[in-house]
């Protein structure tokens, strides 16, 4: 053969080969633009997940706040109540009290009285033992006995009288205490179970303050695992001998335009 021959099979062999290369370099550059296209809109949403997840949280945290500071003035309040009512118990129990020991010493006069009255009744005074006598050393006999009758009966209707009135006024006295005492008594029970209500809505309060913040501490935590999950597995590259995607073949000195979720700013 002719040398001009071979050398012009030799440079149309290195011109087959420059082409194929050229083309196998054009596929490695759709290849790796189809990668880096598929990796920034992967690592976009994975971004806008978490910004939304970022978001959600920040709104879960307010609410809780909000929450927990509506309980803790309801605890103040339901604390404030119960320091109320345990200070009007303390009130009602000395009250109480005071009114049993007057009660007592009531009852102590009226048996007193009616002892003193009795004795009374069972001893006549001096003084009357000797009218009669006296009366009946100046008036005669006759009159004597008349006016002693007459003087027995009188001072004793009398002071049976007085002591009918007394009894009745202190009977009326005791059934008021006793009522008065029975009232106070009731207001007691009243305030314990009061003050025991107050105690369990205390602890439910606490339990539901507690609940709330282990769920939001749980729901942060899974949704920082679930964003940080998404963007590690939403970035995975493919493989180098993926085919490109249709409409994605790119030349050399094409530029890269990456529509912003915002502003379609240029990459």
């Amino acid at each position: 053969m002719d040398p001009e021959e071979d050398a012009l099979d030799e440079y149309l062999k290195e011109n087959r080969r420059l082409q194929q290369t050229s083309l196998r370099l054009e596929q490695e550059n759709d290849n790796l633009a189809h990668r880096l296209i598929t990796s920034k809109v992967a690592l976009r949403n994975a971004l806008d997940k978490a910004e939304d997840k970022v978001d959600d949280l920040t709104k879960d945290l307010l609410q809780t706040r909000r929450r927990l500071q509506a309980t803790e003035e309801e605890k103040a309040g339901k604390e404030e109540e119960a320091a109320m009512l345990k200070e009007m118990f303390r009130r009602e129990l000395e009250k109480a009290e005071q009114q049993v020991r007057r009660s007592s010493g009531i009852i102590a006069d009226y048996k007193q009285v009616q002892t003193r009255r009795t004795v009374d009744a069972d001893e006549p005074p001096a003084a009357a033992r000797a009218s009669p006598e006296a009366a009946a050393r100046t008036e005669g006999p006759g009159t004597a006995d008349a006016g002693r009758r007459e003087d027995s009966a009188g001072p004793t209707r009398a002071e049976q009288t007085r002591e009918d009135q007394e009894k009745e006024s202190l009977r009326a006295q005791t059934r008021e205490l006793e009522q008065d005492l029975a009232q106070t008594k009731l207001q007691m029970v009243e305030a314990k179970c009061r003050i025991q209500e107050l105690e369990h809505q205390k602890g439910i309060l606490a339990g539901q303050m507690r609940a709330a913040k282990d769920n939001w501490i749980s729901k942060a935590f899974t949704s920082l695992r679930t964003s940080g999950g998404g963007v590690t597995n939403g970035v995975g590259l493919p493989r180098e001998d993926a085919p490109p995607a249709p409409g994605r073949s790119l030349r050399g000195g094409e530029k890269l335009l990456w529509p912003h979720r915002d502003s379609g700013e240029r990459v």
